[in-house]
């Protein structure tokens, strides 16, 4: 069975959110989903899982949350080469750079990124849970 960690920081519950749509895409594709906050991940979890979802919402001018997600990314990063990977999140304004950004970011990083990330813009509806749950079902292949 594929075992895949869904890791994620919300502060409104929109993400978090997300993160259980994209449990429900590993569990509907036969995988174990292990759901997480952020704040209980850390480097010597990486190599536990097959696969990770990381989710995470724009703050402030585009940028990952700073006090919780951003370090403990930063600390996952150098273990990410060659680990599938989805990033998802949703925003409220702009044009998604930061998506954008975390995508060339986890690939520089050498990770198997499966797709240029899932985005809701604040509430997420019907098609993004879709889009969310095919990510997670992406991350069992």
């Amino acid at each position: 069975m594929t075992s895949i960690a869904v890791v994620y920081w919300s502060d409104t519950g929109n993400t978090e959110a997300m993160a259980g749509y994209v449990a429900e895409g590993v569990r509907s594709a036969g995988g174990d989903a292990h759901v997480m906050g952020a704040d209980s991940f850390g480097p010597d979890d990486v190599r536990k899982y097959d696969a990770i979802a990381f989710g995470c919402p724009a703050m402030g001018s585009e940028v990952l949350e700073e006090e919780v997600f951003e370090p403990m990314f930063s600390a996952v990063e150098g273990s990410l080469s060659g680990k599938r990977v989805g990033i998802f999140g949703s925003y409220d304004w702009g044009d998604r750079e930061w998506m954008r950004n975390w995508a060339d970011r986890c690939r520089e990083d050498g990770a198997d990124l499966v797709s240029d990330g899932v985005m809701a813009n604040l509430e997420p509806g019907e098609e993004d849970a879709e889009n969310c749950r095919k990510l997670g079902r992406m991350l069992c292949q």
